[in-house]
């Protein structure tokens, strides 16, 4: 159900990864980019303490869930679900991300963490994507990566693979390892995404997380430019006139 909380098929979701000297200003530069981003194509933002944090993120889903009530919203507290998931709930979020559903803890401390996740998802309120073997994250489990998607597909609604860092590329072998191991579940590709990649990578995957590529010398912490957002969903669209 992950995918029709989205308009068009192939949904990109943008980061808004909250840099600003102040707090003001980084609410003021979210909603500006924000704007930036859903004027050029995109289907939906993530609000992302990356720069700032949990305090930041709850301002801007304030503002843009009262003042841009037609964005679609999702949130990324990093490390902490229970935050994450209260925020997009109270704030109207459909969804939010996690950076490690499952892998990344042993198995001893892992079922105090999934009976977490499970009380939240109760109510279906808001949709979870989870990352397995997400960029910066332990693996801890000792299993095998078809084990650990196994059971984290069991915990969210879309799973989420990265290459080894922000910006960095999601190497295809591994992305279609996953979709081989997951089947039809939903698979969000989480970092790595350029223009030049879009029509093979979305052949396979589902959806995309985009920060780094719409900023600045493509890196997170400068400011968003609204041209490579127009060109990146364009080649967007054209994949989805393509593919029919």
């Amino acid at each position: 159900m992950f995918l029709t909380l989205f308009p068009k098929p192939k949904p990109i979701l943008a980061m808004l990864h909250l840099k600003g000297s102040t707090r003001d200003d980084i609410l003021a530069r979210a909603v500006r980019e924000a704007d930036i981003y859903v004027d050029n194509g995109v289907d939906a933002l993530i609000v992302e303490d990356y720069f700032g944090d949990a305090t930041d993120v709850e301002n801007v889903l304030s503002v843009l869930s009262h003042e841009r009530p037609h964005y679609i919203l999702g949130v990324n507290v990093l490390d902490d679900f229970a935050r994450s998931y209260e925020l997009a709930a109270q704030y109207g979020a459909k969804f939010m991300q996690v950076d490690s559903i499952c892998g990344h803890l042993t198995p001893a401390d892992e079922q105090a963490y999934l009976t977490m996740v499970a009380r939240y998802r109760r109510d279906s309120q808001v949709a979870v994507i989870g990352g397995v073997r997400f960029k910066y994250q332990p693996y801890l489990s000792g299993r095998s990566l078809a084990d650990d998607l196994t059971i984290g597909r069991q915990h969210c609604d879309a799973i989420a693979v990265t290459g080894e860092g922000t910006g960095v590329d999601t190497d295809m072998h591994k992305i279609r390892e996953f979709r081989e191991i997951l089947g039809d579940f939903p698979l969000v590709i989480g970092a790595g995404m350029t223009v030049a990649q879009v029509a093979d990578k979305l052949a396979v995957a589902d959806a995309a997380i985009v920060g780094s590529t719409f900023k600045e010398a493509r890196q997170a912490k400068n400011e968003v430019n609204a041209t490579y957002v127009r060109e990146f969903m364009e080649a967007v669209g054209k994949l989805k006139i393509k593919n029919g």
